[in-house]
């Protein structure tokens, strides 16, 4: 089981409160939780990935066990420790401005 703790605005388009549970089969990675995620909840998908490349929206992070994983491929292992579900993998909306 993978905990995902998306922002506050993808909650509300997912009509979810708190942090979701997934259920991952294979490897936990960071493309299968996203999957599994847009997989339970269809109004997710294009919302954290796009469409066709697949590749993070901008101004979207992912973090876990504090580290950046935004950067890393799709298909690296999750820290043991999200995999196991003793730690969520968090789905930051990032600011900027000027």
């Amino acid at each position: 089981m993978i905990r995902v703790v998306l922002p506050h605005h993808l909650r509300k388009l997912a009509a979810v409160e708190g942090e979701v549970q997934l259920e991952i089969e294979g490897p936990a990675t960071l493309a299968s939780a996203l999957d599994a995620l847009e997989a339970r909840y269809p109004v997710l998908c294009g919302t954290i990935r796009d469409h066709v490349t697949h590749q993070r929206r901008p101004f979207l992070r992912f973090f876990a066990c504090l580290e950046d994983l935004s950067n890393q491929p799709p298909d690296a292992p999750l820290p043991a420790a999200v995999a196991s579900g003793a730690e969520p993998l968090y789905v930051i909306g990032a600011m900027a401005g000027g």
